[in-house]
């Protein structure tokens, strides 16, 4: 550990920028940056706080879901994600939107013990002690059960010499982590009480009984290319989808931009993104072979889509609502409860895979991709917002693009402006 990091947590914001700028030798430019983008509130969220990272927000449109049209926030860095939503989103709005149904909202509490010489034993003690054993979750945690949520019942699983004694609780509106931690551990302690040896107990993020599907339709009309028929379109999507069935190579990829969407809204609810995505690639392979999370198969006139992956995302609790940004989210989704954000993530999930696979299906994935990190190439270079138009245009036509022909090209482009000034 270097000398200047040390008991570094226990610094004050501005003590701790000023060791970063000594010891790392930031400019001036890049110490006025950090005191900008640096909160006092932000500074309690996180240890060694020295500033925020922005990440572009964008909105995504046209997205009807269960007969209500929606303008939803999305968060990402990467260009294309937004406006595939928007695309995908588009074709479904005008062929009659998503349908998604209401989902549970039970997340499970892992207590699991050891040294258990029989199965069957513990299993019958947990059965009979079963009202116990949710008295004591749902006492853990009070308001849960006022609300008409909280512990509901349990389970029991073996997972190789360790034995489960699984809680499963009813988040009501919350992502329920620390809500299901607390009860998970206070059944842990009861346990070891009563002679058991509990190793742990905390929540899974894998949350089979959270599961929420979406469905839709779209039409060939909205499917077609100038050169491709519609039904010629649905039919290479419906053989991309079987494709990402059968084949685990494809079927990462496939659910990559599933996720691009479902990720993208989830971080801009300020909900944690990383125990959706942990539990969606889980779900995936929930038969023993990774599979795509969305099917589509050709129908008459068009496609039809699903999708379902556990999604188990809140809009109370924990720092879901605690940063202005999030706040302002949730008035501009006009979004209620934790099932409409669930049902309206995921179907985000499957406009953003309708929008890849109808690119790689019709004139390839880069075509559209490309003409988006154009526009990252010309900034990363230097070009101004004037010329980025201008740049882009000609990366457009280029034979061949990357770092080194887009600083050439925006060096002519300042060449011809001087020698347009001069005449």
């Amino acid at each position: 550990m270097s000398d200047w990091t040390k008991d570094l947590y226990k610094k004050t914001l501005s003590q701790r920028q000023q060791l970063v700028s000594d010891h790392c030798q930031l400019t001036p430019q890049q110490d006025e940056y950090i005191s900008e983008y640096s909160s006092k509130v932000h500074n309690e969220f996180i240890e060694n706080y020295i500033m925020d990272y922005t990440i572009p927000e964008g909105l995504v449109v046209d997205l009807q879901v269960n007969g209500r049209q929606y303008v939803l926030p999305m968060v990402t860095e990467e260009p294309s994600v937004v406006a595939a939503a928007c695309n995908g989103a588009k074709r479904i709005s005008k062929s009659g939107g998503f349908k998604a149904p209401v989902q549970s909202r039970i997340v499970t509490g892992q207590v699991v013990v050891t040294d258990v010489d029989d199965p069957n034993a513990f299993t019958k003690w947990c059965n009979e002690h079963e009202k116990t054993l949710l008295t004591v979750a749902n006492n853990a945690h009070p308001s849960m059960q006022k609300r008409g949520a909280g512990a509901k019942k349990i389970r029991v699983r073996q997972s190789g010499s360790f034995m489960n004694l699984d809680v499963l609780v009813d988040v009501d509106q919350a992502m329920g982590a620390n809500t299901v931690n607390t009860m998970a551990e206070a059944v842990g302690r009861y346990c070891q009480q009563q002679g058991w040896h509990v190793l742990a107990a905390i929540l899974s993020n894998y949350a089979l009984d959270a599961v929420q599907k979406a469905e839709c339709f779209v039409s060939d009309d909205q499917l077609a290319t100038r050169t491709m028929t519609g039904s010629t379109v649905a039919k290479r999507i419906s053989e991309l989808s079987t494709l990402a069935q059968v084949d685990t190579f494809r079927a990462v990829t496939h659910n990559k931009g599933i996720m691009n969407g479902i990720d993208a809204v989830i971080i801009g609810s300020g909900n944690d993104w990383r125990s959706i995505e942990a539990g969606a690639h889980a779900y995936a392979s929930r038969d023993g072979h990774y599979r795509g999370l969305s099917q589509w198969h050709q129908v008459d006139s068009g496609l039809h889509g699903t999708i379902e992956l556990p999604m188990t995302s809140g809009v109370v609790g924990g720092s879901i609502k605690l940063t202005r940004q999030s706040q302002i989210n949730y008035q501009i989704s006009q979004i209620h409860s934790a099932q409409e954000l669930s049902a309206v993530a995921v179907s985000v999930g499957l406009a953003q895979n309708l929008a890849a696979l109808r690119a790689l299906a019709t004139s390839g994935i880069q075509a559209g991709h490309m003409k988006l990190q154009y526009r990252s190439l010309a900034l990363s270079v230097g070009a101004t917002d004037s010329e980025v138009a201008p740049l882009v245009a000609q990366l457009e036509t280029a034979p061949q693009v990357n770092t080194a022909v887009a600083t050439q090209l925006l060096a002519q482009l300042r060449k011809e402006e001087r020698n347009a000034g001069k005449v």
